[in-house]
Order: structure tokens, then C-alpha cells, then sequence
């Protein structure tokens, strides 16, 4: 009868292992899971609002590059003095 028990305690060590192991993979899983959502929309939210600043910069007419800097209002002006000989 001793042995019978010590049999049962190791095969009962046995299955408590294996339900603990497999509660504990299942809980891992929906734990893991979750948090990985939380991290897709983390950086979704992130991802929106980098696109949102970058989209009102290039819209912004303020910081753009003027396209006419250094052109002259009246170009003529510029040959009418050098062609005007009583200046």
C-alpha cells in the first residue's frame, strides 16, 4: 500500500503540472494578446498624429519656400538705365 500511494502522489504531481502549465500558457496567451492591442493602437495613434503634423507643414503656405524671392518687379528698369545715355 505504500508504494500504491506514493505512485498516486507522483501521478497527481503529474497532472497538476501539466493543468498548471496549460492554465498558465492559455492565460499567457489572452494576457499577451491584449497587450498587444493596446500596443497596435499605441502606435496607430502615434502613426495619425505624426502624419496629421507633417500633412498641416507642407500645407502651411507660411513656411514654404517663396518661388519669386530675388526676381526683380520690373525687369526693364534695370536696361533702361544702362540704355538711357543722359543718366
Amino acid at each position: 500500500m505504500d508504494q500504491f500511494s506514493q505512485k498516486n502522489v507522483i501521478l497527481i504531481a503529474i497532472v497538476v503540472l501539466i493543468i498548471g502549465l496549460a492554465g498558465g500558457y492559455f492565460y499567457g496567451q489572452k494576457k499577451g494578446y491584449s497587450q498587444a492591442e493596446v500596443d497596435i493602437k499605441k502606435l496607430d495613434e502615434v502613426a495619425a498624429k505624426k502624419a496629421t503634423e507633417e500633412a498641416a507643414k507642407a500645407a502651411n503656405p507660411f513656411q514654404a519656400v517663396n518661388p519669386l524671392q530675388g526676381v526683380e518687379a520690373n525687369p526693364f528698369q534695370k536696361v533702361k538705365k544702362i540704355l538711357n545715355p543722359f543718366e
